[in-house]
């Protein structure tokens, strides 16, 4: 459930999320896994998005997340960018939904993070750790902009470094400027392709 309510978080803010709110803070609420600072965090941004001008939360959803590569949700878009590899990744990406039974929907590609959530949310705990480990470079990254942008959606990123068992954000990490961010990231797979019995997962949008 926990996972499920940060992939919620991610989504665009409309009025179908505003009213799935309360059940999101409920799953915090409840989350063993966490932290006191980073449960506090996650509902501090909960709480955000529900008391800010809807037209406002949507805005800056689309000015962090819409605009620009360094805080894409998108993760192979931190990894391949416009690259070759970015296509046979991402058929390799749907096909391991497909085998679990999860059928991707909606406009969302399959590296779209809060997708990667969804199917997260009912695999096994070895798993989650396995494949948030290994794109843990890139939720650092994103995080730590966020961070330097004095977002309250960088606590979403923490709470997944330390569901991973990751190196957690650091408010002082030096950020990049946008042109440099290519050369920084590494040419590697975002997380592995291990397979898995097949699940169905639900998320809190109505």
């Amino acid at each position: 459930m926990l996972l499920r309510a940060l992939s919620a978080l991610l989504a665009y803010p409309d009025a179908e999320l505003r009213a799935a709110l309360p059940d999101i803070e409920a799953a915090i609420r409840a989350a063993q896994d966490l932290k006191t600072a980073s449960r506090d965090g996650l509902l501090a941004l909960a709480r955000e998005i529900a008391r800010r001008d809807a037209l406002d939360a949507e805005a800056r959803f689309v000015d962090l997340f819409d605009r620009g590569r360094s805080t894409s949700l998108n993760l192979f878009e931190h990894v391949h960018g416009d690259g070759r590899d970015r296509g046979p990744a991402m058929l390799d990406l749907r096909q391991r939904y497909l085998d679990a039974g999860l059928e991707p929907s909606g406009n969302e590609l399959p590296d779209h993070l809060p997708m990667l959530l969804e199917y997260l949310s009912c695999r096994d705990v070895a798993e989650v750790r396995e494949t948030l480990g290994d794109c843990a470079h890139i939720l650092r990254s994103i995080g730590n902009r966020l961070l330097h942008k004095r977002s309250r959606y960088a606590a979403v990123f923490g709470a997944l470094l330390e569901l991973a068992r990751a190196e957690g954000l650091d408010p002082h990490a030096p950020v990049l400027p946008p042109e440099d961010l290519d050369a920084s990231w590494e040419e590697r797979p975002a997380f592995a392709n291990d397979r898995a019995p097949p699940c169905r997962p639900t998320d809190f949008r109505r």
